[in-house]
Parts: C-alpha cells; sequence; structure tokens
C-alpha cells in the first residue's frame, strides 16, 4: 500500500523456485473470466457466499455508482517486486498519485465519505490503464479499500471492462486488501471469495501491524502475505525481528502462502533477509515507485538479470 512517497503507511516507505499454488486451486478457477470479459454471462452469476446482515446494512452497488463525485485526476507511480532467486522483476504495485505527481497522503484526502467508491473505482481503472499503456509484462498489484466494496461482483465489473478495454490480462490481478480502519470479518471474506472465484489473487498488506496479524491470516487464508515495513526496519541489527521474520517465512512456506518483504532500504537488511530465507522483496534499496513508469530489471539496484532464465 501507499500513504506517502515512499510507498508505505507510516513510514514512507523461502518459498519454492516456482510458486507454489494454494491447495486445491486450479486454473480452472479464472475460466470465468473470458466469458465476463466477453459478455457471455452476468457477474451475478457468479456464485459467492450470501451476503450477512450486517453487509445487508451497507448501501447498494447501483446507489454507490449514482452518487456524485468531486475527486480530481488521478494518475499511478509504479514500484517493483523483485524475486531474489530468480534475479528479475515479479510484479509491480500501483500507487496512487496526483496528475502532477502529488504523493499518495494528498490524494488519499479524497478516499472519504461518498467519494469513497469512486476514489477506489478510480484508482483500480487508471491502474490497469496506465500500466496496459506501458506494456506490462508482469503481474500488477492494485490496493482496494474493503469498505469501499459494497458488493464484489458488481463493484468488479469496472475493473474488468478496464482489462478488456486495454487488452490486459485480468488474470495477472493480485489485490492488496488495504485495511485502515475496522473491517466487518464476514464482509472480507465475501470479497475474497469472489475474488477468487474470478481466479484473481489475495494480498493481506503491513502483515505484523495494525489489524493484520495471525488471526486475519487464519481467517481469510490470503495468497500472500506482505510483511510490514516496521518489523524489516534494523533487522540486521535486531535479532529478535529478524526471528520473527524467519518465522513468518517459514510459516508462509508451510502454509502454501508467498511472503513478500517490504519496505527494505539497506544493503543489509537485503543481506539479513536472505540468510532468513527470504525471496521476494520490495523498497526503496531497489527502487523508488517510479511516476507514470514501469522499470526494467536493468534499472533495479542489486538485481543481476540472469543470461538465460530456466
Amino acid at each position: 500500500m501507499d500513504f506517502d512517497e515512499s510507498g508505505h503507511l507510516s513510514d514512507g516507505s523461502g518459498t519454492p523456485a516456482v510458486e507454489r499454488r494454494r491447495p486445491g486451486r486450479t486454473d480452472d478457477e479464472s475460466t470465468t473470466l473470458l466469458p465476463l470479459l466477453r459478455g457471455e454471462i452476468e457477474t451475478s452469476a457468479v456464485e459467492a457466499p450470501p451476503i450477512t446482515p450486517a453487509q445487508d446494512r451497507k448501501p447498494t452497488a447501483c446507489a454507490a455508482c449514482q452518487r456524485p463525485s468531486t475527486i480530481p485526476a488521478l494518475s499511478m507511480a509504479f514500484q517493483p517486486i523483485v524475486d531474489l532467486q530468480e534475479q528479475r522483476i515479479d510484479a509491480h504495485e500501483a500507487l496512487v498519485r496526483g496528475v502532477n505527481g502529488e504523493g499518495a497522503a494528498t490524494m488519499l484526502k479524497w478516499a472519504t465519505g461518498d467519494n469513497l467508491y469512486a476514489f477506489d473505482q478510480a484508482c483500480r481503472v487508471k491502474a490497469i490503464e496506465l500500466a496496459a499503456g506501458l506494456g506490462i509484462d508482469r503481474n500488477l498489484n492494485i490496493n482496494f479499500l474493503p469498505n469501499a466494496v459494497y458488493e464484489p461482483r458488481a463493484c468488479i465489473k469496472a475493473t474488468l471492462a478496464a482489462a478488456a478495454r486495454t487488452g490486459f490480462n485480468p488474470r495477472r490481478l493480485t489485490f492488496e486488501i488495504v485495511e485502515t480502519e475496522p473491517i466487518d470479518t464476514a464482509h472480507l471474506q465475501n470479497i475474497i471469495t469472489a475474488y477468487r472465484t474470478m481466479g484473481f489473487r489475495v494480498a493481506l498488506d503491513d502483515f505484523g501491524s495494525g489489524y493484520s496479524g495471525l488471526l486475519r491470516l487464519a481467517t481469510l487464508k490470503p495468497d500472500i502475505i506482505k510483511v510490514d515495513r516496521a518489523l524489516i526496519q534494523d533487522c540486521d541489527h535486531n535479532a529478535t525481528k529478524l526471528a520473527i521474520v524467519a518465522s513468518i517465512i517459514a510459516l508462509g512456506r508451510e502454509i502454501a502462502v508467498k511472503v513478500v518483504i517490504e519496505g527494505v532500504e539497506r544493503l543489509g537488511e537485503v543481506e539479513a533477509l536472505r540468510s532468513a530465507g527470504a525471496r521476494f522483496m520490495q523498497g526503496f534499496y531497489f527502487a523508488k515507485p517510479a511516476f507514470e513508469s514501469l522499470l526494467g530489471e536493468t534499472q533495479i539496484n542489486g538485481l543481476e538479470p540472469l543470461a538465460v532464465l530456466s
């Protein structure tokens, strides 16, 4: 996630060689996407758990869509997530910016009240349109605000339409859960189940801080967890932090959840994290978010792209 110019909320900033698939998940789960994009079936035909009474009290998707919006024009910066085992970029995370490069903190002031739904939708669409226009050939991570999703099967329509319009493969999408306030667990599970049915991956952001802890991991069972910068900072000088991170990495391997280390800023942290078994990392050490641009492997500090990847 990204709440300031560094790409992180408060500070500004092993797994096998082939990513392990969650038990029971198959490529067939994403076959719903093509007919959805072609308009052969309605999103309402995609099965999802019944909406709980708590969700019934939320405004309907149609009501949210019809509300007048006053959000300003926005753009995106992209920060790479690197795979140190393969020495390549694994994904790009889209981080909201103003059209003149204004930071996320400035733009997120608009994500309140009646603007929440429109802001979330605008961010998703802009991220896909811009990434596709830049020729992205890796996975794309998009942050989403769970309280802005009233009914996941309806709220995903603009995202699918943007993917179809730009020729972007929606199977490359990962949605990062951003929890800046308490979220009804049943509502969040409903979103995750619907997204998985459509073939998307879901990441739990800022793991190890705030609302994102072990209980959330056990309850939501995400595909990816992103370890918060608070646990990473100076881990090369803090044996307790490093032991905790190593345990998270081992846990991820055990339950087939991909672990991404975010907020990595120094070589000492990189070396310590690699010794703890970390494979996927993100942070200023490798690259700062690039405004309206996608970086390549040769532009990433600490990567030595292999001549031939097996």
